[in-house]
């Protein structure tokens, strides 16, 4: 591998490395906040996660607040997850790009693809919730404040990666033809 690829898979591996802790806080964060919310004291709800106010949620109806905060955790693990993979595929270094064509490249390909597939489906439930809860007259802070923004973005990702997937498994299936008839 020359030096200058060398240097972008470095450079990926720290933004990775980045994100990966930066979603682990975001994470904690939720699940941290919920539970002090739900428990010790119902005013956490006014500035939830980086100041997003869900107090009007919480005041309105309880199961919705938590219905939500699951939600968020959820999409928020999930990119965890996801990012966790990547990570785990650097560390391994079984990315091989002389003959990329392997058991181990479908995996992963196929598991970002039911992860991405995760992540727009869970987004999409929590659209819909803050959707609803928007349209009775309840104060919501917007999607993107939520992080649970472009739930389509992330289904069609889902469906790019597992038309990918399903490629490489058919490249193994010839890889592994061509080989035994050589």
């Amino acid at each position: 591998m020359s030096k200058r690829n060398n240097f972008i898979w470095i450079g990926l591996n720290v933004i990775s490395w980045i994100i990966f802790v930066g979603l682990c806080i975001q994470a904690g964060g939720l699940i941290t906040n919920t539970v002090a919310t739900l428990i010790l004291t119902p005013s956490g709800a006014t500035k939830f996660w980086k100041e997003v106010d869900l107090s009007a949620v919480y005041n309105h109806n309880q199961s919705y607040f938590v219905m939500l905060s699951v939600l968020l955790v959820i999409v928020t693990i999930l990119k965890v997850i996801l990012f966790y993979f990547i990570l785990k595929i650097f560390h391994d270094k079984k990315l091989d790009l002389l003959k990329p064509f392997n058991e181990t490249i479908k995996r992963f390909i196929l598991g970002m693809a039911y992860l991405a597939l995760g992540i727009g489906f869970f987004a999409s439930w929590g659209t819909t919730i803050v959707d609803n809860l928007a349209g009775q007259g309840i104060k919501i802070p917007g999607l993107n404040n939520l992080k649970i923004a472009g739930a389509d973005v992330w289904l069609f990702m889902g469906v790019s990666l597992l038309i990918i997937g399903f490629t490489f498994k058919r490249g193994i299936e010839l890889q592994n033809e061509s080989d035994l008839t050589v």
